[in-house]
C-alpha cells in the first residue's frame, strides 16, 4: 500500500491566497474608476455638530423696582412658579444678583429685552443682562 495524502479542502492554501487577491484588487480597482458620465462616488460626511454656546440671564438688584413686580416677571417671562420666583428674587435682594435661567444666545437676547421694555414700560429701573456661560 502507498500512503496517500489526501488535502481535506478541495482549495488548496495557495488557490484561496490567489481568490483573496483578486477579490482585493478588484474592489481597489472599482472604487477607483469612476469612469463615464453620471458615475462619481459621492460619499457622505457627517458634520460635526457643536453644542451652541449658553448664556446665563441675570437680573440685577436696585432700591427702587417692587418685589412682587420682580416675582412676577420671573413667573412671566422665565416660567417659574410662585416659590422659585420668590427665591430667586430673595437672592437678588440679598445678593445683587441672581440668575433667571440659562439659554442659547438667541433665547437669551430675547429674554433680556423682553424683561428691559416690560420693566420700563411700567417704569421700574430693573436691569437684566446676560452673559456667556
Amino acid at each position: 500500500m502507498t500512503a496517500c495524502s489526501i488535502d481535506p479542502h478541495p482549495w488548496s492554501d495557495l488557490a484561496l491566497a490567489e481568490v483573496r487577491t483578486t477579490l482585493a484588487n478588484g474592489d481597489r480597482k472599482r472604487r477607483q474608476e469612476p469612469t463615464g458620465p453620471g458615475t462619481a462616488v459621492i460619499t457622505k460626511t457627517k458634520p460635526a455638530t457643536k453644542r451652541p454656546n449658553l448664556y446665563r440671564v441675570l437680573l440685577l438688584n436696585d432700591d427702587y423696582t417692587p418685589m412682587e413686580f420682580v416675582v412676577h416677571v420671573l413667573e412671566r417671562f422665565f416660567n417659574k412658579d410662585r416659590e422659585a420666583a420668590t427665591r430667586i428674587m430673595l437672592h437678588v435682594h440679598h445678593h445683587g444678583i441672581g440668575e433667571c435661567g440659562i439659554f442659547t444666545y438667541e433665547v437669551a437676547e430675547t429674554k433680556v429685552t423682553q424683561v428691559m421694555d416690560f420693566a420700563r414700560k411700567h417704569q421700574h429701573p430693573l436691569q437684566c443682562v446676560m452673559e456667556k456661560k
